[in-house]
């Protein structure tokens, strides 16, 4: 554990001393032209692509800036996209500047939130969940301006709602990396210790740690057997998911403490800042 703090420490060093370059939204769109052509020289059906006036709508819309690295989070009301924002940004949901929770989702409004390590050049994006869709998945994607963002973490649940389908399946359109994150796993493995018969107010440490650990195998097999079934039935490439818990992955972004409940908060976290380091950033000292 202590060499994956280390590792994981010396990526945010790396991003410290770096600065964000070239946004690669216009060469994901040229990109995804290149394979519309291609598509109709095959006679199938193409989608349309966002204008460069489309774009720089979009970005000007979520208050996007070049020199940061913009991530989202989507999901359908009441998935914790908002508590995952905050454990992200290392704030609980009482700290000043925290996203909102526990309010019924109602806004259509995409909103920034800035990194609270304000050395690191990442902004968090609260994306409004839509559920069911009354128009094709490509458009609810370019009408929400989605392929400005550098990474799209998709939070889902027992099934896949088509817009989680919209967006990954756009994501591989424009060559944006996404995440799949089953969070609350701490509320899933309580639900199936108590589905095994687990009394709460049982004063049984043994009969506990024999639960919890096997309701903790079933909710890591359970939820990446449906998360690659709903893959295979949407016709995606299998992927990874994360299986998290918000309270673990805040104590690990604001204490550097990870529980032995953690499951894949570290994992995430060191993805996401790989993704960050490799993607857009060059040292400080290589600017022209």
């Amino acid at each position: 554990m202590g060499q994956q703090w280390s590792i994981l420490l010396a990526i945010v060093q790396i991003i410290q001393s770096l600065r964000v370059v070239t946004n690669p939204t216009l060469e994901a769109i040229a990109r995804a032209q290149e394979e519309a052509e291609e598509r109709l020289r095959r006679g199938v059906q193409s989608v349309g692509l966002p204008t460069p006036e489309e774009v720089a709508t979009a970005k000007a819309r979520v208050q996007h800036q070049d020199r940061l690295f913009h991530f989202a989070i989507a999901g359908v009301a009441g998935s914790g996209k908002s508590s995952l924002v905050n454990a992200l940004r290392g704030l609980r949901n009482s700290d000043s500047g925290a996203a909102p929770t526990g309010v019924v989702e109602t806004t259509t409004t995409i909103v920034p939130y800035r990194d609270s390590n304000h050395r690191l050049p990442f902004v968090w994006y609260d994306i409004p969940g839509a559920g069911t869709l009354s128009q094709p998945g490509w458009q609810y994607f370019n009408n929400r301006g989605l392929f400005i963002f550098d990474c799209i973490i998709v939070l889902v649940g027992e099934r896949f709602t088509q817009m989680d389908t919209a967006i990954l399946e756009n994501c591989q359109r424009f060559q944006i990396p996404t995440y799949i994150v089953r969070s609350k796993a701490d509320v899933h493995i309580r639900n199936l210790m108590s589905d095994m018969g687990y009394d709460s107010d049982d004063d049984d440490e043994p009969q506990y740690e024999t639960m919890y650990n096997a309701a903790h195998q079933r909710c890591i097999s359970d939820s990446r057997a449906t998360v690659q079934k709903n893959l295979r039935d949407a016709m995606i490439p299998p992927q990874k998911v994360y299986l998290v818990s918000n309270k673990v992955l805040l104590s690990a972004v604001k204490e550097h403490i990870l529980p032995k409940t953690a499951l894949d908060e570290m994992g995430l976290l060191k993805d996401l800042l790989e993704e960050a380091c490799g993607r857009r950033c060059v040292a400080l000292e290589d600017r022209a």
